[in-house]
């Protein structure tokens, strides 16, 4: 009996590291259609970051189309963007504490709801597909401006954009720009 457990245990763990190795080879091969990227906004005292995927547009519809209007959307590729903060930010009349957060949009034509949500690290999406969010966890939210244009972004980008003690977070893809203003001092 005790070599048939010792068989079965083995045998189990076999199992449970062949689904390791293909779960890893899996989220590589993800990661390498929308890599990850971290942009950095560093002045003085104040150390902003926003971690997140890149896809690519690859000749898809994307607004509209590959992301809906009027759903939110993890604002990338595989896990929530990450949002994190050393200092209060003021987004209009609302202030943003110093922190970790995950950044969720939900797109539209002409506007764009911005989240900031107190969890973050998880995947951007459930098993059902939709946006993997806790809105009971939404910190602040601000309506930002969707820019049209003729020039074409391949690759979904987040920069930011800095002047004195105000900056920009601008969201860039497809024919599409959304700046969304913060103040830091």
């Amino acid at each position: 009996m005790k070599k048939f457990l010792i068989i079965i245990s083995l045998g189990v763990l076999v199992v449970i590291s062949l689904i390791l190795v293909v779960n890893a080879v899996r989220l590589k091969q993800t990661k390498s259609h929308s890599p990850e990227e971290t942009e950095l906004l560093s002045d003085g005292n104040v150390k902003i970051s926003v971690h997140y995927n890149r896809p690519f547009k690859k000749g898809r519809e994307i607004f509209g189309g590959l992301v809906p209007y009027g759903k939110v959307w993890r604002t990338g590729a595989n896990e929530a963007t990450q949002f994190e903060t050393n200092r209060s930010l003021k987004f209009e009349d609302k202030t943003l504490a110093p922190g970790k957060y995950s950044l969720w949009t939900v797109p539209d034509s002409t506007t764009w709801l911005v989240i900031f949500n107190a969890e973050s690290g998880q995947w951007g999406i459930n098993s059902k597909g939709e946006a993997n969010r806790d809105p009971s966890l939404d910190v602040l939210t601000i309506t930002a401006q969707a820019i049209k244009q003729d020039h074409e972004f391949e690759q979904f980008t987040i920069r930011f954009d800095r002047m004195e003690d105000e900056a920009e977070m601008v969201l860039l893809w497809d024919k599409t720009v959304v700046v969304v203003p913060f103040r830091y001092k």
